[in-house]
């Protein structure tokens, strides 16, 4: 049988062999893997704790009526800014005027009986000189006169006290502040120490109220051993990517509650634009200026519980770092302790990097980048369960000294 051989058997042949000169060859085991190093950037910050919290009038007030009676006036437009003694409502005065009448009248009368008593006492005790009057009569003359005098005296006070009323039905401002809608429209009857007409709230200062942990106020004490007051704060509202507002610590309460403990800054508070019950998110001066070492964020690895970094020596062996974090700033970690300014830290390949392993290092520098800094901060009390686990509100002008925040309120 004859086998036939096709011409292009040689072509195929010849095409194989040229693909299997073009493959790359296999990568050899002992290769080193190529990671990116760089030693931390050293930069002077101001740590911050980060709190939520409200915003609350220095002064409330509720105007309450005095007296009782009809309302006949009301002399403010709902939300206007008033001033100390300011008229806000009229009662009417006629019944009291009526009252402080009648008062005055019975003042009068007193004061004519006492007139009577003492000139009786006088002459009862020109015949008890002369023996023609008893004992018994110039005491009893005696006793009617002082009598007479409290009496007169008990008159003139219900007339104070009914002036007192008249002038109650003048209804003033008793702070400076922004006064609330009216309650009650003329017409209606107010009760005395009963019926809330209005509130005023005072605009500026303004408090900003917060709680932070039992372990921050714990770092703040053994920081300083005075109270945390007077520390420097900053405040960003709900729609603001930076603090824009600033005040300073005024009140730490007098007891922790449940872990946590009540504060209180003053803000200054000129324009009238923070209002009573807006939240923001405060942040405060936690450190003085000092320099931090700063590595990316996703240079950090863990090992069970602890936090990790890949340092790279002058052979160009790996070896892993136990790090203490802090807060993150402009986008970059802050490590605490574990590493020195001259370390060379594996910021790119850390999947590579394995500890005595040799590796290709490539060189490279850290820039801090505003534009990470993060809105949302991480809580005090994750940084605390997870080694340091903080988060940034935002920083200050890039000109300014740095800010970084290291804590979260408890919310």
């Amino acid at each position: 049988m004859r086998l036939t051989v096709s011409s292009s058997l040689p072509a195929i042949a010849a095409g194989l062999l040229l693909s299997a000169c073009a493959r790359p060859p296999a990568p050899s085991s002992a290769e080193a893997p190529e990671v990116t190093v760089a030693k931390p950037l050293a930069e002077q910050i101001i740590e911050w704790d980060d709190y939520v919290g409200e915003f609350q009038p220095v002064q409330r007030v509720e105007v309450r009526p005095r007296v009782s009676g009809y309302v006949v006036a009301v002399h403010f437009e709902d939300g206007d800014l008033v001033k100390k003694g300011q008229r806000l409502f009229t009662i009417d005065p006629r019944p009291v005027q009526a009252a402080l009448a009648q008062a005055e009248a019975d003042a009068a009368g007193a004061s004519a009986r006492l007139d009577n008593a003492r000139a009786e006492l006088e002459r009862i005790r020109g015949l008890a000189e002369k023996h023609l009057a008893s004992k018994e009569d110039l005491d009893a003359r005696e006793a009617a006169a002082r009598t007479a005098e409290a009496a007169l005296e008990a008159a003139k006070a219900a007339v104070q006290a009914q002036k007192l009323n008249l002038d109650f039905t003048e209804i003033s401002a008793p702070i400076d502040g922004r006064v609330s809608y009216r309650r009650v429209d003329p017409g209606n009857s107010v009760k005395a120490d009963e019926t809330v007409l209005t509130t005023i709230v005072s605009v500026d200062p303004i408090y900003f109220e917060f709680q932070g942990s039992e372990a921050l106020y714990l770092k703040y004490k053994r920081a300083d051993q005075a109270a945390p007051e007077a520390r420097t704060v900053r405040i960003r509202l709900q729609d603001e990517a930076a603090p824009r507002w600033t005040g300073r610590l005024v009140f730490m309460d007098n007891a922790i509650d449940a872990g946590t403990i009540r504060g209180r800054a003053l803000v200054d508070n000129a324009d009238g634009f923070l209002t009573p019950g807006m939240f923001g998110h405060m942040q405060l001066q936690a450190s003085p200026l000092h320099t931090a070492l700063l590595v990316p964020d996703t240079a950090v690895a863990t090992r069970g519980a602890d936090r990790i970094l890949y340092v790279v020596d002058g052979e160009n062996l790996v070896a892993a770092r136990t790090v203490e974090l802090g807060p993150l700033h402009d986008g970059l970690r802050v490590i605490r302790s574990g590493v020195t300014a001259d370390d060379r830290i594996v910021v790119d390949g850390q999947l590579r990097a394995r500890p005595g392993q040799k590796v290709a290092a490539r060189v490279t520098t850290i820039e801090a980048r505003a534009d990470e800094r993060a809105d949302g901060a991480e809580s005090a009390d994750d940084a605390e369960s997870e080694t340091a686990r903080v988060g940034s509100a935002g920083g200050g002008p890039r000109g300014a000294p740095s800010a970084v925040d290291t804590s979260g309120a408890a919310r």
